[in-house]
Protein backbone atom coordinates (compact mmCIF):
# COMPACT_ATOMS: atom_id res chain seq x y z
CA UNK A 1 0.00 0.00 0.00
CA UNK A 2 2.78 2.19 0.79
CA UNK A 3 4.45 1.31 -2.29
CA UNK A 4 1.61 2.40 -4.57
CA UNK A 5 0.68 5.55 -2.66
CA UNK A 6 4.44 6.58 -3.37
CA UNK A 7 3.92 6.00 -7.10
CA UNK A 8 1.38 7.85 -7.07
CA UNK A 9 2.49 10.61 -5.20
CA UNK A 10 5.13 10.79 -7.68
CA UNK A 11 2.98 10.80 -10.38
CA UNK A 12 0.74 13.77 -9.31
CA UNK A 13 4.01 15.29 -8.63
CA UNK A 14 5.39 15.32 -12.21
CA UNK A 15 1.40 16.05 -13.32
CA UNK A 16 2.15 19.55 -11.44
CA UNK A 17 4.78 21.06 -13.52
CA UNK A 18 3.88 22.55 -16.96
CA UNK A 19 7.15 20.76 -18.96
CA UNK A 20 7.39 21.37 -22.24
CA UNK A 21 6.96 18.12 -24.05
CA UNK A 22 10.15 17.50 -25.27
CA UNK A 23 11.40 17.42 -21.80
CA UNK A 24 8.58 15.49 -20.43
CA UNK A 25 8.66 13.24 -22.66
CA UNK A 26 11.78 12.63 -24.85
CA UNK A 27 13.96 9.95 -23.27
CA UNK A 28 17.58 11.68 -24.27
CA UNK A 29 20.64 9.21 -23.20
CA UNK A 30 22.56 10.96 -19.93
CA UNK A 31 26.23 12.22 -20.55
CA UNK A 32 28.43 10.31 -18.98
CA UNK A 33 29.74 13.26 -16.72
CA UNK A 34 27.89 17.12 -15.60
CA UNK A 35 31.58 18.57 -15.94
CA UNK A 36 33.09 19.94 -18.86
CA UNK A 37 35.07 17.39 -21.26
CA UNK A 38 38.51 19.82 -21.39
CA UNK A 39 41.35 17.69 -21.04
CA UNK A 40 43.38 21.22 -21.07
CA UNK A 41 41.71 21.64 -17.49
CA UNK A 42 42.00 18.49 -15.87
CA UNK A 43 40.27 14.43 -16.20
CA UNK A 44 37.35 14.93 -13.77
CA UNK A 45 34.99 14.36 -16.90
CA UNK A 46 37.25 11.25 -18.12
CA UNK A 47 37.45 9.78 -14.25
CA UNK A 48 33.36 9.66 -13.99
CA UNK A 49 33.01 8.44 -16.94
CA UNK A 50 35.26 5.62 -16.97
CA UNK A 51 34.44 4.91 -12.74
CA UNK A 52 30.92 6.06 -12.83
CA UNK A 53 30.53 9.32 -10.02
CA UNK A 54 30.25 8.32 -6.92
CA UNK A 55 33.98 5.33 -7.87
CA UNK A 56 35.38 8.03 -9.15
CA UNK A 57 35.16 10.34 -5.67
CA UNK A 58 36.62 7.19 -3.62
CA UNK A 59 39.44 7.25 -5.75
CA UNK A 60 40.39 10.96 -5.13
CA UNK A 61 41.33 9.94 -1.69
CA UNK A 62 43.86 7.85 -2.57
CA UNK A 63 47.35 8.23 -2.62
CA UNK A 64 48.49 7.75 -6.51
CA UNK A 65 50.17 4.50 -5.50
CA UNK A 66 47.07 2.87 -4.48
CA UNK A 67 45.42 4.74 -7.35
CA UNK A 68 47.58 3.07 -10.23
CA UNK A 69 46.90 -1.05 -7.78
CA UNK A 70 43.38 -0.90 -7.99
CA UNK A 71 42.99 0.67 -11.64
CA UNK A 72 45.48 -2.41 -12.30
CA UNK A 73 43.24 -4.47 -11.09
CA UNK A 74 40.65 -3.10 -12.88
CA UNK A 75 42.05 -3.38 -16.29
CA UNK A 76 42.21 -7.46 -15.52
CA UNK A 77 38.28 -6.79 -14.92
CA UNK A 78 37.74 -4.92 -18.69
CA UNK A 79 40.23 -7.61 -20.77
CA UNK A 80 37.47 -9.73 -20.35
CA UNK A 81 39.31 -12.62 -23.32
CA UNK A 82 42.24 -12.31 -21.45
CA UNK A 83 44.47 -11.02 -24.47
CA UNK A 84 46.19 -9.11 -22.72
CA UNK A 85 44.93 -6.08 -24.78
CA UNK A 86 42.16 -3.51 -23.97
CA UNK A 87 39.82 -3.48 -27.40
CA UNK A 88 37.63 -0.70 -28.05
CA UNK A 89 34.63 -3.57 -27.57
CA UNK A 90 35.92 -4.08 -24.10
CA UNK A 91 36.59 -0.27 -23.28
CA UNK A 92 32.71 0.47 -24.32
CA UNK A 93 31.12 -2.40 -22.66
CA UNK A 94 32.74 -1.63 -19.41
CA UNK A 95 32.02 2.48 -19.73
CA UNK A 96 28.54 1.50 -20.10
CA UNK A 97 28.69 -1.17 -17.67
CA UNK A 98 29.90 1.74 -15.21
CA UNK A 99 27.08 4.07 -16.15
CA UNK A 100 24.39 1.52 -15.63
CA UNK A 101 25.28 1.29 -12.13
CA UNK A 102 22.59 3.88 -10.80
CA UNK A 103 19.86 1.89 -12.45
CA UNK A 104 20.90 -1.61 -10.79
CA UNK A 105 21.52 0.42 -7.81
CA UNK A 106 17.60 1.83 -8.06
CA UNK A 107 16.43 -2.14 -8.92
CA UNK A 108 18.23 -3.56 -5.73
CA UNK A 109 16.55 -0.87 -3.66
CA UNK A 110 12.96 -2.36 -4.87
CA UNK A 111 14.04 -6.16 -5.07
CA UNK A 112 13.58 -6.86 -1.52
CA UNK A 113 10.28 -5.53 -1.43
CA UNK A 114 8.83 -7.37 -4.09
CA UNK A 115 10.74 -11.00 -3.53
CA UNK A 116 9.14 -11.72 -0.95
CA UNK A 117 9.50 -15.57 -0.73
CA UNK A 118 12.94 -14.43 -1.27
CA UNK A 119 13.82 -16.34 -4.09
CA UNK A 120 15.78 -14.58 -6.40
CA UNK A 121 12.87 -13.81 -8.76
CA UNK A 122 9.92 -11.57 -8.68
CA UNK A 123 6.77 -13.48 -9.84
CA UNK A 124 3.59 -10.78 -11.27
CA UNK A 125 1.18 -12.13 -8.82
CA UNK A 126 4.22 -11.05 -5.97
CA UNK A 127 4.54 -7.27 -7.39
CA UNK A 128 0.71 -6.89 -7.85
CA UNK A 129 -0.07 -7.91 -4.73
CA UNK A 130 2.76 -5.88 -2.93
CA UNK A 131 1.01 -2.83 -5.05
CA UNK A 132 -2.19 -2.93 -5.62
CA UNK A 133 -3.50 -5.94 -3.07
CA UNK A 134 -5.33 -3.43 -0.64
CA UNK A 135 -7.11 -2.02 -3.90
CA UNK A 136 -8.72 -5.06 -5.50
CA UNK A 137 -10.42 -6.24 -2.51
CA UNK A 138 -14.10 -6.20 -2.90
CA UNK A 139 -14.85 -4.12 0.03
CA UNK A 140 -13.21 -1.65 -0.77
CA UNK A 141 -15.05 -0.76 -3.83
CA UNK A 142 -15.68 2.63 -2.85
CA UNK A 143 -12.48 3.57 -2.69
CA UNK A 144 -11.54 6.97 -4.26
CA UNK A 145 -9.80 6.35 -7.87
CA UNK A 146 -9.95 2.74 -7.53
CA UNK A 147 -10.46 2.80 -11.30
CA UNK A 148 -7.40 5.06 -11.99
CA UNK A 149 -5.46 1.60 -9.97
CA UNK A 150 -6.75 -1.04 -11.80
CA UNK A 151 -6.20 1.07 -15.14
CA UNK A 152 -2.59 1.29 -13.53
CA UNK A 153 -2.51 -2.35 -12.72
CA UNK A 154 -3.14 -3.45 -16.38
CA UNK A 155 -0.82 -0.71 -17.76
CA UNK A 156 1.93 -2.16 -15.74
CA UNK A 157 1.10 -6.00 -16.39
CA UNK A 158 1.66 -4.94 -20.19
CA UNK A 159 5.03 -3.73 -19.25
CA UNK A 160 5.73 -7.14 -16.84
CA UNK A 161 4.67 -9.33 -19.38
CA UNK A 162 6.62 -7.75 -22.12
CA UNK A 163 10.10 -7.55 -20.10
CA UNK A 164 9.45 -11.11 -18.70
CA UNK A 165 11.12 -12.70 -22.04
CA UNK A 166 10.85 -16.38 -21.94
CA UNK A 167 6.94 -15.85 -20.93
CA UNK A 168 7.05 -18.04 -17.46
CA UNK A 169 5.15 -15.30 -15.76
CA UNK A 170 8.23 -14.10 -13.43
CA UNK A 171 11.28 -11.92 -13.87
CA UNK A 172 14.71 -12.35 -13.29
CA UNK A 173 17.06 -9.21 -11.98
CA UNK A 174 17.38 -8.33 -15.62
CA UNK A 175 13.82 -8.42 -16.90
CA UNK A 176 12.79 -6.93 -13.50
CA UNK A 177 15.67 -4.11 -14.66
CA UNK A 178 13.90 -4.03 -18.15
CA UNK A 179 10.05 -3.60 -15.95
CA UNK A 180 11.18 -0.77 -13.71
CA UNK A 181 13.61 0.96 -17.09
CA UNK A 182 12.67 0.37 -20.09
CA UNK A 183 13.82 3.05 -22.12
CA UNK A 184 17.26 1.10 -21.29
CA UNK A 185 16.21 -1.68 -23.33
CA UNK A 186 15.74 -2.33 -26.97
CA UNK A 187 13.32 -4.95 -26.86
CA UNK A 188 11.06 -2.68 -24.20
CA UNK A 189 10.58 -0.17 -27.45
CA UNK A 190 7.33 -0.39 -28.10
CA UNK A 191 5.95 -0.47 -24.67
CA UNK A 192 7.55 2.76 -23.72
CA UNK A 193 6.32 4.79 -27.23
CA UNK A 194 2.10 3.03 -26.27
CA UNK A 195 2.62 3.77 -22.43
CA UNK A 196 3.39 7.13 -23.84
CA UNK A 197 0.52 7.45 -26.37
CA UNK A 198 -1.62 5.91 -24.22
CA UNK A 199 -1.19 8.84 -21.92
CA UNK A 200 -2.02 11.91 -24.23
CA UNK A 201 -4.62 9.82 -26.67
CA UNK A 202 -7.78 11.80 -24.34
CA UNK A 203 -10.18 10.51 -27.17
CA UNK A 204 -8.94 6.79 -27.56
CA UNK A 205 -8.80 6.59 -31.49
CA UNK A 206 -4.84 5.37 -31.16
CA UNK A 207 -2.98 8.28 -32.10
CA UNK A 208 -2.37 11.66 -31.19
CA UNK A 209 -3.87 15.19 -32.32
CA UNK A 210 -2.72 18.37 -32.02
CA UNK A 211 -4.51 19.76 -29.77
CA UNK A 212 -3.46 16.70 -27.10
CA UNK A 213 0.09 17.08 -28.07
CA UNK A 214 -0.26 20.66 -26.92
CA UNK A 215 -2.55 19.85 -23.95
CA UNK A 216 0.25 17.45 -22.91
CA UNK A 217 2.33 20.16 -22.08
CA UNK A 218 0.02 23.33 -21.33
CA UNK A 219 -3.32 23.97 -19.73
CA UNK A 220 -4.19 27.81 -20.51
CA UNK A 221 -6.03 29.71 -17.74
CA UNK A 222 -9.34 31.63 -18.97
CA UNK A 223 -8.60 34.09 -21.53
CA UNK A 224 -4.33 33.12 -21.35
CA UNK A 225 -2.79 33.51 -24.80
CA UNK A 226 -0.38 30.80 -25.63
CA UNK A 227 3.28 31.68 -24.96
CA UNK A 228 5.72 31.72 -27.97
CA UNK A 229 7.22 28.34 -27.07
CA UNK A 230 3.79 26.68 -26.96
CA UNK A 231 3.65 28.18 -30.79
CA UNK A 232 6.82 26.75 -31.13
CA UNK A 233 5.91 23.29 -30.74
CA UNK A 234 2.82 23.55 -32.82
CA UNK A 235 5.05 23.97 -35.45
CA UNK A 236 7.31 21.03 -34.32
CA UNK A 237 4.29 18.92 -34.42
CA UNK A 238 3.33 19.41 -37.97
CA UNK A 239 6.40 20.30 -39.81
CA UNK A 240 8.85 17.63 -37.58
CA UNK A 241 7.05 15.05 -35.71
CA UNK A 242 3.85 14.61 -38.06
CA UNK A 243 6.31 13.14 -41.11
CA UNK A 244 3.14 11.53 -43.24
CA UNK A 245 1.37 14.93 -42.84
CA UNK A 246 -1.48 12.82 -42.00
CA UNK A 247 -2.57 15.14 -38.63
CA UNK A 248 -1.63 12.94 -35.99
CA UNK A 249 1.54 11.15 -34.37
CA UNK A 250 0.70 7.38 -35.07
CA UNK A 251 3.45 4.96 -32.91
CA UNK A 252 6.26 5.31 -35.47
CA UNK A 253 6.10 8.71 -35.13
CA UNK A 254 5.90 9.07 -31.37
CA UNK A 255 9.01 6.49 -31.36
CA UNK A 256 11.04 8.87 -33.62
CA UNK A 257 10.12 12.09 -30.80
CA UNK A 258 10.50 10.13 -27.50
CA UNK A 259 13.03 7.40 -28.10
CA UNK A 260 15.13 9.19 -30.43
CA UNK A 261 18.76 7.84 -31.99
CA UNK A 262 21.49 10.01 -30.35
CA UNK A 263 25.75 9.99 -29.45
CA UNK A 264 26.93 6.92 -27.86
CA UNK A 265 28.33 8.82 -24.98
CA UNK A 266 30.21 5.87 -24.22
CA UNK A 267 31.30 4.71 -27.79
CA UNK A 268 33.13 8.33 -27.94
CA UNK A 269 34.71 8.38 -25.00
CA UNK A 270 35.87 4.60 -25.33
CA UNK A 271 37.28 6.45 -28.45
CA UNK A 272 39.06 8.66 -26.58
CA UNK A 273 40.73 7.12 -24.17
CA UNK A 274 42.61 4.79 -26.75
CA UNK A 275 43.42 7.48 -29.06
CA UNK A 276 45.24 9.79 -26.46
CA UNK A 277 46.93 6.29 -24.89
CA UNK A 278 47.28 4.29 -27.42
CA UNK A 279 51.01 5.03 -28.27
CA UNK A 280 52.11 2.27 -30.70
CA UNK A 281 48.46 2.98 -32.47
CA UNK A 282 47.36 -0.22 -32.82
CA UNK A 283 43.67 0.53 -31.92
CA UNK A 284 44.19 -1.12 -28.72
CA UNK A 285 45.61 -0.83 -25.14
CA UNK A 286 47.94 -2.62 -23.02
CA UNK A 287 47.79 -2.23 -19.32
CA UNK A 288 51.40 -0.92 -19.49
CA UNK A 289 49.96 2.17 -21.93
CA UNK A 290 46.90 2.72 -19.44
CA UNK A 291 49.23 2.48 -16.28
CA UNK A 292 51.90 5.21 -18.50
CA UNK A 293 48.58 7.13 -18.32
CA UNK A 294 46.98 6.80 -15.31
CA UNK A 295 45.83 9.84 -14.13
CA UNK A 296 43.85 10.09 -17.13
CA UNK A 297 41.22 7.23 -16.08
CA UNK A 298 41.66 8.00 -12.79
CA UNK A 299 42.25 10.03 -10.34
CA UNK A 300 44.18 10.45 -6.49
CA UNK A 301 44.81 12.94 -3.44
CA UNK A 302 47.45 14.30 -6.08
CA UNK A 303 45.71 14.94 -9.24
CA UNK A 304 42.52 15.99 -6.82
CA UNK A 305 45.10 18.76 -5.62
CA UNK A 306 47.24 19.22 -8.61
CA UNK A 307 43.35 19.99 -10.76
CA UNK A 308 42.11 22.36 -7.73
CA UNK A 309 45.50 24.74 -8.54
CA UNK A 310 44.89 24.64 -11.83
CA UNK A 311 41.31 25.63 -11.41
CA UNK A 312 42.10 28.52 -8.58
CA UNK A 313 44.93 30.29 -11.05
CA UNK A 314 42.14 29.92 -13.94
CA UNK A 315 39.99 31.84 -11.48
CA UNK A 316 42.15 34.40 -10.73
Amino acid sequence: MNLLRSLASLCLLAAAFCVPAQEKRVHHQADLSDRAHDDSHGFKYDHEAFLGKEEAKTFDQLTPEESKDKLAKIVDRIDTDKDSYISHAELHYWIKHRQRRYIEENVNKHWKDYDQNQDGKIGWEEYKNTTYGFYLNEEFDDVEDKATYKSMMMRDERRFRTADRDGDGIATREEFTAFLHPEEFEYMRDVVVQETVDDIDKNRDGKINIDEYIGDMFSPESGESEPDWVQTERKHFSEFRDANKDGYLDNAEVAHWVLPGEVDHADNEAKHLIHETDTDKDQKITKKEILANWNMFVGSQATNYGEDLTKRHDEL
